[in-house]
């Protein structure tokens, strides 16, 4: 850190010569905003432990709900082929006491 405030003071001494002190002052003042602007939209993108933890609740929530889905579908699907293995029977049943009272 030291090194850095020792850099950025030798930095602002050279510009001020060339440039001006208030040409300086403006310069390091813009870049200054422009760092703190950058630093506050990263934060605001960053997830917080709490984002985690609702993000997790929400997930188990979502699981729970497809496993119902999931039961509810298996059930429709067995009922329905318990129907068709009804019907197919029949329908050969019928094929067939047709075939032998011929």
């Amino acid at each position: 850190m030291y090194l850095e405030a020792k850099e950025t003071a030798r930095l602002y001494k050279l510009l001020s010569e060339k440039l001006g002190s208030d040409t300086t002052e403006a310069m390091f003042k813009y870049i200054d905003n422009k760092t703190e602007r950058s630093v506050e939209a990263t934060i605001k993108t960053l997830a917080t432990k709490d984002d985690i933890a609702s993000l997790r609740s929400e997930m188990k929530d979502d699981i729970v709900n497809v496993r119902k889905e999931i039961a509810e579908n298996k059930t429709e699907t067995i009922k329905w082929m318990f129907i068709f293995w009804v019907g197919n029977i029949g329908a050969t049943l019928a094929m067939m006491l047709l075939l032998v009272k011929k």
